[in-house]
């Protein structure tokens, strides 16, 4: 019998061909080395085809549990809860135990009343025992992500004692972490940071020396302090400057003549060279120091800048632009500044004044003195001849 068949497997394994899986699955029952080998095989063949036949599963936000609360109603803070310089302790550096710690978190709504953190193994979980009964789950991330997550991975809140409870997984203390908390009233994801405070941990639980965070946020706050006066220092100094540039007079030259008014000659340079001042010009004496009344060639010109002072145009008929100024120079030009309105917006044009010592004369060399000369001239002369036609006409009477 042993001899048929083996006689029957050589012939089977010479003949067989890849079609021939009835006499494959025939051959499988037999319970020598090879018929095991071709069992395992269509076992596996079996399970392959039961896999591919199953549904595609996607990991897929828990319906009910997708939505977040909008930026209007979130209740949080930006403020950091962290301060300056501070640096997270992992679970490695603190001795396995349980200690009560305190927390911050970014939002009031989601207040903590005990925080009971168990360190084991290097790793971290904190029992929170909330002060209210708000919220049904949390989530050890953003909102956004809570909302994108599976049901399995949100914590419910267990009751111990009355009190609502959660136990979530801590990967530092002083560090803010990411915990969004889901709304039993609203069905809404709340996101919210909170930070559990390393120096509620005795000193001898910690593997390292713990930072004096209050003496550094003391000397930071020092070196703010002295930051802020030395700006405001500066800032005041600086409208100060600026006050005293704006009411601080250029001092106009001595001049050794009575007070009154006079003319001098002047000449201007600078800018296209189109514009022009009266020459000579009026200079009036006060004091024994001398200023100019300078008459443009434009009506566009509304200040002038001598030495960051502003003076306005002094002319109000809409004729040409006049100012009175200190003569800070004579013989040597005077750097002044012109604004005109002549082409729409307006432009601030440098130039130079020269008045001229040696060409000191009377008022009336001022060609619109001369002008108002004539005019009064004229103006006489037309009165007279009318009193003069007015005698002879009733003489003729």
């Amino acid at each position: 019998m042993t001899e048929n068949r083996e006689m029957t497997k050589t012939k089977f394994q010479k003949t067989a061909k890849p079609g021939d899986f009835r006499e494959l699955l025939s051959y499988s029952g037999d319970k020598t080395a090879a018929g095991r080998i071709v069992s395992a095989l269509l076992s596996a063949l079996l399970c392959i085809l039961i896999l591919l036949s199953l549904p595609a599963m996607h990991v897929r936000a828990e319906e009910g549990y997708d939505e977040v609360a909008g930026s209007s109603s979130m209740g949080q803070t930006d403020e950091d809860l962290a301060p300056y310089g501070m640096t997270p302790v992992s679970g490695n550096m603190i001795k396995d135990g349980e200690y009560i710690v305190s927390t911050e978190c970014s939002s009031s709504f989601f207040h903590i009343e005990e925080a009971k953190l168990t360190v084991k193994d290097g790793k971290m979980t904190a029992l929170l025992t909330m002060s209210s009964s708000s919220y049904l789950l949390v989530y050890p991330g953003t909102a956004e992500q809570a909302a994108a997550a599976p049901y399995e991975d949100y914590i419910p809140s267990v009751e111990i004692d009355t009190w609502d409870t959660f136990t979530i997984p801590v990967q530092a203390l002083d560090a803010e972490l990411d915990l969004a908390a889901f709304s039993k009233k609203k069905k809404k994801w709340y996101p919210r940071k909170i930070l559990f405070h390393a120096a509620d941990i005795p000193a001898d639980s910690l593997l390292f020396e713990y930072p004096d965070y209050d003496r550094i946020s003391q000397a930071l706050a020092l070196y703010d302090e002295a930051d802020e006066i030395e700006e405001t220092a500066q800032t005041e100094e600086t409208v100060q400057t600026e006050e005293t540039v704006q009411n601080t007079e250029p001092q106009a030259i001595q001049i050794d003549l009575p007070d009154g008014e006079y003319s001098v000659e002047v000449s201007l340079a600078g800018g296209s060279g189109r514009a022009s001042v009266t020459t000579p010009t009026w200079m009036n004496v006060q004091e024994g120091r001398a200023y100019a009344r300078l008459l443009w060639s434009s009506p566009y010109y509304d200040y002038m800048i001598l030495d960051g002072r502003q003076y306005l145009n002094e002319t109000e008929d809409g004729g040409s632009s006049s100012f009175t100024i200190p003569v800070t120079a004579m013989d040597e030009p005077m750097k002044v500044i012109a604004d005109t309105t002549a082409m729409g917006d307006p432009v601030e044009i440098e130039y130079t004044l020269t008045f001229y010592k040696d060409t000191i004369g009377s008022k009336s060399r001022v060609p619109q003195e001369g002008a108002l000369r004539v005019l009064a001239g004229a103006a006489v002369f037309i009165v007279a001849g009318g009193i003069m036609n007015h005698f002879i006409k009733k003489r003729r009477r």
